[in-house]
């Protein structure tokens, strides 16, 4: 009988999510990437996943074939290999909405048109993983929409976002979202030793493109601070000190039940891990914030 094939194990690395996760509630953080207590997919994440993974495919495709016909029609099928690979997803949402779901999903890859044309340009990678050690160790982590690079070698850092913030949030959606492609400049700046011309956020829902072009020193001084957030996460994770910080984001918070600021407690601390499998590299330790 063959023996199964491992997964390959990692060390613990700091990705956009999970800085953001640290910064809004370190308990919020332990909860997701240390614990990794469950947390069910709304039907915004669920949809946002169609979408970024039919825009993969799309941009599979010959340059020719990226017509909006073509985007729409691989929702279905892109949908139906999500729950070959997830099954739980079917249950995270009401059958009644899969439909609705997959509509408005169309409905989004529909208005992407509006932004830009696939059909005139070819990316140089999609959801490209990128991982860097900084100098200090603090080891970054991430997958990346999109990066185009142009014939003179200038770069561009893409990023979908197909969630619709409302006006009073909107403001601290686009302030994490830049923090994500601050961070993926800065992982490309170290990796590559390129630093990044334009860092583009695409927002679907509301037809908005938000272009900013970073500078070397901007980068270099947030460096420094995914490094001290990196050594205050590790810091808490040697203790398991890991508090509360209680603000109106806790309302959305899928583990109220554990937290002490509601009558909760938290599960024992199982210890920092010094290796992660790496079976859903945004669910341990890293991953990709909502905007």
């Amino acid at each position: 009988m063959t023996e199964p094939t491992p997964r390959p194990l990692r060390r613990p690395a700091l990705s956009p999510s999970r800085a953001a996760d640290f910064k809004q509630c370190p308990l919020l953080y332990r909860f997701r990437a240390i614990d990794r207590l469950p947390e069910p997919s709304s039907t915004a994440q669920v949809r946002g996943s169609v979408v970024h993974a039919a825009l993969e495919e799309l941009y599979a495709l010959p340059a020719a074939d990226r017509v909006p016909e073509t985007a729409t029609a691989l929702i279905a099928p892109v949908w139906e290999r999500m729950l070959t690979e997830k099954p739980a997803l079917a249950d995270d949402i009401e059958p009644a909405l899969h439909a609705e779901m997959l509509e408005q999903a169309r409905i989004l890859l529909s208005g992407y048109y509006r932004l830009e044309d696939p059909t005139r340009f070819d990316p140089q990678s999609c959801e490209q993983l990128v991982e860097v050690e900084l100098a200090d160790g603090t080891l970054l982590r991430g997958y990346i929409d999109r990066i185009d690079v142009a014939p003179t070698g200038e770069m561009r850092v893409v990023d979908y976002k197909t969630g619709k913030a409302p006006p009073e949030a909107r403001a601290l959606a686009e302030f994490k979202a830049m923090f994500q492609m601050k961070f993926y400049a800065v992982a490309l700046l170290r990796s590559r030793g390129i630093l990044p011309t334009r860092l583009r956020l695409l927002y679907l829902a509301d037809h908005q493109v938000l272009d900013y072009s970073p500078e070397l020193a901007e980068l270099e001084r947030f460096e420094k601070t995914l490094m001290a957030i990196w050594r205050a996460i590790q810091s808490a994770g040697a203790t398991g000190d890991f508090r509360p910080s209680p603000s109106k984001l806790c309302n959305w918070c899928a583990h109220q039940v554990h937290c002490p600021v509601y009558g909760g407690t938290p599960p024992p601390y199982p210890g920092w891990p010094e290796v992660l499998d790496d079976g859903d590299p945004e669910a341990v330790l890293q991953a990709e914030p909502a905007a």
